[in-house]
């Protein structure tokens, strides 16, 4: 139904713009055409979220990211999964929400900029991928969406299919922790997009969410054993582990900052 009224709305733009109208119509059209905000649904101005529920995203911002920094696989996690930030990620994956993934994607890649750990390293993005099952459900890959802006803050590099799903597995979340490697086994494939010049430089995983790092170990295992090297994960929210194996790291669950408004 929208794309029939943007479609009427534009024809009688056309039609008046020898009047000087146009620019006016654009505006309106703009203003009719726009999304409320995913978490309260009232209507914004020029952002995805309404003022409101940007300062509640951001009060789930992670106050200590050198947390996770000294793994095997070091992870950089924007905020912990929970609250605003949990619901705005569920709008993102299950209520057709794929705007959701801009502004946090452009947050994830400040944060990025100004962390030195991993930014010595010259690298390029691979997004995790979904199944081409899922991928043809949902309508588009949140992880994707995420590492293409956090790529146009960064200026890094981008592989689309770096990495391939070639395994339709049960949905992580639903399972207990020591199930979750045994799902993911040969679940992922090396991609088409790689060349001598991308497999010269290190990887930079980049996900919505991350829990167990079962997800990222499969998928930078499938890497290392093509030969490329996997300096971390950038991902939007890290959960907060209860069970009784959590890390320290993981568990903390502490006051945040105030952060200034949402760019996106």
């Amino acid at each position: 139904m929208t794309s029939f009224y943007q479609q009427l709305f534009q024809k009688r733009l056309s039609d008046v713009s020898s009047n000087g109208f146009a620019s006016l119509g654009a505006a309106l059209l703009a203003s009719f055409l726009r999304r409320p905000c995913p978490l309260c649904q009232r209507p914004t101005a020029k952002s995805v979220f309404c003022i409101d529920c940007e300062r509640q995203v951001r009060s789930c911002r992670w106050s200590n990211h050198d947390d996770g920094m000294s793994t095997s696989l070091p992870i950089l996690a924007w905020g912990t999964y929970r609250g605003a930030l949990k619901r705005a990620l569920h709008q993102l994956k299950y209520q057709d929400r794929p705007d959701v993934a801009g502004p946090l994607g452009h947050e994830l890649g400040r944060l990025w900029q100004q962390m030195a750990v991993l930014k010595r390293h010259s690298v390029v993005v691979v997004p995790i991928p979904l199944h081409p099952e899922r991928l043809r459900q949902r309508g588009y890959n949140q992880a994707e969406l995420i590492a293409q802006d956090f790529c146009r803050v960064t200026g890094l590099s981008y592989l689309a299919q770096g990495l391939l799903r070639v395994k339709a597995t049960e949905v992580q979340h639903q399972l207990a922790p020591s199930s979750r490697q045994t799902n993911l086994r040969s679940a992922f494939r090396v991609g088409p997009d790689w060349g001598s010049t991308q497999r010269s430089k290190s990887v930079l995983l980049v996900d919505d969410i991350y829990t167990t790092g079962a997800t990222a170990e499969a998928a930078a295992n499938e890497l290392r054993q093509a030969g490329v090297n996997v300096v971390g994960m950038a991902t939007v929210a890290r959960a907060l582990l209860r069970h009784p194996g959590a890390t320290a790291a993981g568990a903390r669950d502490v006051a945040q900052k105030p952060q200034p408004h949402l760019t996106r």
